[in-house]
């Protein structure tokens, strides 16, 4: 495998995007608490999908765990908005990211090299919910749902008994969110699986699988039934502040009713976070519930403020895991898949290994060169592991010299798709070959043309219920849904068609009132959501959000992108001015719309679609709406603490100055673009103006 260290662009958009596919087909079963691989493989696998994007920001695309904190919401359920979005945390696996960590937080918040304060709790592995009380009265309970929106089961979460249904005591807001995890002692576990292997009923591999099976029932009745329990460890919306610390608000937490964790401890410094881990690794076997990690979080609310959010996690808080396990079994085959971007790629089908309780059958090979330098081949004896760069991983071949092994593999010119067409060795911009091989039949390639419309219905983009690969397969085999548009007219075809999808192995009538109502339910679209769903290569969902922001509304956004991909010099400079989007963004959106064919498939969605303008972040403030360009060495503010604070604002960061820049704030050492502003007849700030502006005292 290619250290990260040492990817090309080409190469880190091409493993981005293997990453995210192997990882997509594990969220309908993680929704469904039916997961066949754990969070340490979860997490690993993303561990190397986070490095990536750490060194290219501009590559973050489809369905990126960094992008993803939660499950699909179901339909079952009615949906609920969260007061604050219930974000994921970053993790780390060393010693050496721990310390990052701590030196991250102190350079954004330029403390030099003061010792901060932290909190270090058992992260539990359960289900996370969100509890919303008004006058200390419990009035709606929800899951964490896609971050945004998640699910409501106040029925069933009211039936926990260590869930108070009215706050102890006094002081707390009139509003407040106080969020969690919902799970299963290990003891509660065992006894409930046991009973219902008695009766011949459903068990469940694990506690955290029981746990989300039993709260997320219809019949809140089933639930009473269930043995689970509740911490609370973290809040949400608050109508007043009431604490100036994690510590401190832990202990209102206990004082109004709630169970914390006792295993909680406030540390300093990072010999205390590697501490704190030491102690949580030793208790890890004596708990009555499962944990696989530590969280780390900035114990300062104030400082939890000025750190704010990266994507979707945040800057004040990092998850330690727990390392993983290794297993040996033998490979079975190799066989090949075609993403939707055309690249190939080998996975290894293996002997059915369990690893730390989890069933392994395959594991991705990356490509044809690390096949080469591990001199993996059929029939050999494997050791997989789950921890690392990627999970499943094929670490190493176990007997490499072992008598009557077949030849090397040699890896096909040709695509496997039934139109054979051949693979391209991609070369990046210097004339250099990458590992990459690509079919080169594209949108000919129906391999190609499933995985985008695969794309297009997952979760982070339309996220249509009901319409899941096994759908999209047969309508596309059968010349039905050829193009996303033809999703939205699929109730037009039942009607016309002689042979009724109600009638179809799979279907029935109620599933087809159903998936018709889905689909109409995706009409209207946030135009993020929309642009994600292109499947355009290098956008991500971070990414699409900043175009989303940028130009306002599809019309928009349309229109530049035809004249990026006509050559428009000032449209191109407007999109690369964006920020976080580099060249990448500016070639593939262009090669994207060029394409005829791109844009009638685009426009013919349009046409069946309700695409709703991108909301900014904030519209009552001195600076929303506004553009605005940094310059020069800032020294109350890091320049990302300052970008952060702008766009929580509502405001637009830019690199660089331009007509349509509002302000540029200039710091000592400012140059062209202050003398820029000028000429523009631009407002300049300082940086002590600036914070005076937006209210940021520090």
């Amino acid at each position: 495998m290619i250290p990260v260290g040492d990817l090309t662009e080409a190469e880190a958009s091409d493993e981005l995007m293997r990453l995210a596919d192997e990882l997509a087909s594990h969220d309908l079963a993680y929704r469904d608490a039916a997961p066949v691989i754990t969070d340490a493989e979860y997490d690993v696998l993303r561990r190397r999908n986070d490095d990536i994007e750490a060194r290219f920001p501009h590559l973050i695309r489809d369905n990126s765990p960094t992008q993803r904190v939660g499950a699909a919401r179901a339909e079952q359920f009615s949906p609920v908005q969260h007061g604050t979005p219930m974000l994921s945390l970053e993790n780390a696996f060393s010693d050496e990211e721990a310390a990052d960590f701590d030196a991250k937080v102190r350079r954004f918040l330029k403390l030099g090299e003061a010792r901060i304060a932290y909190t270090a709790e058992p992260k539990i592995d359960g289900l996370s919910a969100s509890l919303r009380y008004e006058r200390g009265v419990l009035v709606q309970g929800a899951t964490r749902g896609d971050g945004r929106v998640g699910e409501d089961i106040t029925a069933n979460l009211r039936t926990l008994k260590e869930i108070p249904h009215r706050l102890n005591g006094s002081g707390w807001p009139d509003v407040i969110e106080i969020r969690g995890e919902v799970y299963l002692s290990k003891p509660d576990f065992a006894a409930m699986n046991a009973a219902a292997a008695e009766k011949e009923e459903r068990t469940y591999a694990n506690p955290r699988n029981a746990a989300a099976g039993s709260l997320r029932q219809i019949d809140p009745t089933i639930s009473a039934t269930r043995p689970l329990r509740f911490f609370a460890y973290a809040l949400g919306l608050t109508s007043a502040a009431f604490a100036a610390s994690q510590h401190e608000a832990l202990a209102k937490l206990r004082a109004w009713g709630f169970q914390v964790t006792p295993q909680t401890q406030r540390v300093e410094g990072v010999e205390g976070l590697l501490s704190a881990y030491r102690d949580m690794e030793a208790l890890r076997p004596t708990l009555t519930f499962d944990i696989d990690g530590v969280v780390y979080k900035v114990d300062r609310l104030d400082w939890q403020d000025r750190l704010g959010f990266v994507s979707r996690s945040p800057r004040w808080g990092v998850a330690r895991k727990f390392p993983a396990e290794q297993a040996r079994t033998v490979l079975e085959a190799i066989d090949l898949q075609v993403g939707r971007t055309g690249a190939v790629t080998p996975v290894a089908r293996l002997d059915p290994v369990t690893v730390g309780g989890v069933v392994v059958t395959n594991a991705t090979l990356h490509n044809a060169d690390e096949i080469a330098r591990k001199d993996i081949r059929v029939g050999d004896t494997v050791v997989v592991q789950r921890a690392g760069d990627v999970i499943p991983q094929v670490v190493e071949v176990v007997d490499p010299d072992r008598k009557g092994r077949p030849a090397p593999f040699q890896f096909p010119h040709t695509c496997p798709c039934p139109l054979r067409t051949p693979l391209a060795r991609e070369t990046t911009a210097g004339g250099a070959e990458t590992v990459v091989r690509r079919c080169t039949g594209e949108f000919a390639c129906p391999f190609q043309r499933i995985e985008h419309l695969k794309h297009f219905v997952s979760r982070r983009a339309f996220d249509i219920e009901g319409l899941g690969e096994k759908q999209l397969q047969m309508f596309f085999d059968e010349g039905i849904v050829k193009e996303p548009a033809d999703i939205f007219k699929l109730a037009a075809f039942d009607t016309a068609s002689l042979k009724k999808l109600k009638d179809r192995e799979g279907f029935g009538a109620l599933s087809v009132q159903n998936l018709f109502a889905a689909i109409e339910a995706r009409r209207p679209i946030a135009l993020d959501r929309f642009i994600f769903a292109l499947g355009i290569r290098h956008i991500g969902e971070t990414t699409a959000m900043t175009l989303a922001r940028g130009y306002g509304s599809a019309a928009a956004f349309m229109q530049a992108m035809e004249q990026v991909a006509a050559g428009d010099p000032e449209a191109i400079a407007e999109l690369d001015d964006l920020d976080q989007i580099g060249i990448a963004v500016v070639d593939a959106a262009g090669r994207y719309f060029k394409e005829a064919h791109n844009q009638q498939i685009v426009r013919r969605l349009l046409d069946e679609l309700d695409v709703q303008d991108a909301e900014a972040v904030a519209t009552d403030t001195a600076v929303a709406g506004k553009t605005i360009v940094f310059t020069g060495a800032l020294e109350r503010l890091t320049r990302d603490e300052a970008k952060a604070q702008a766009e929580r604002l509502g405001a637009k960061v830019s690199g660089s100055v331009s007509k349509k820049t509002d302000i540029v704030v200039a710091g000592p050492g400012a140059g062209s673009k202050l003398k820029t502003a000028a000429e523009l007849g631009i407002q300049v700030l300082t940086e002590d103006e600036w914070i005076t502006l937006v209210g940021g005292g520090l």
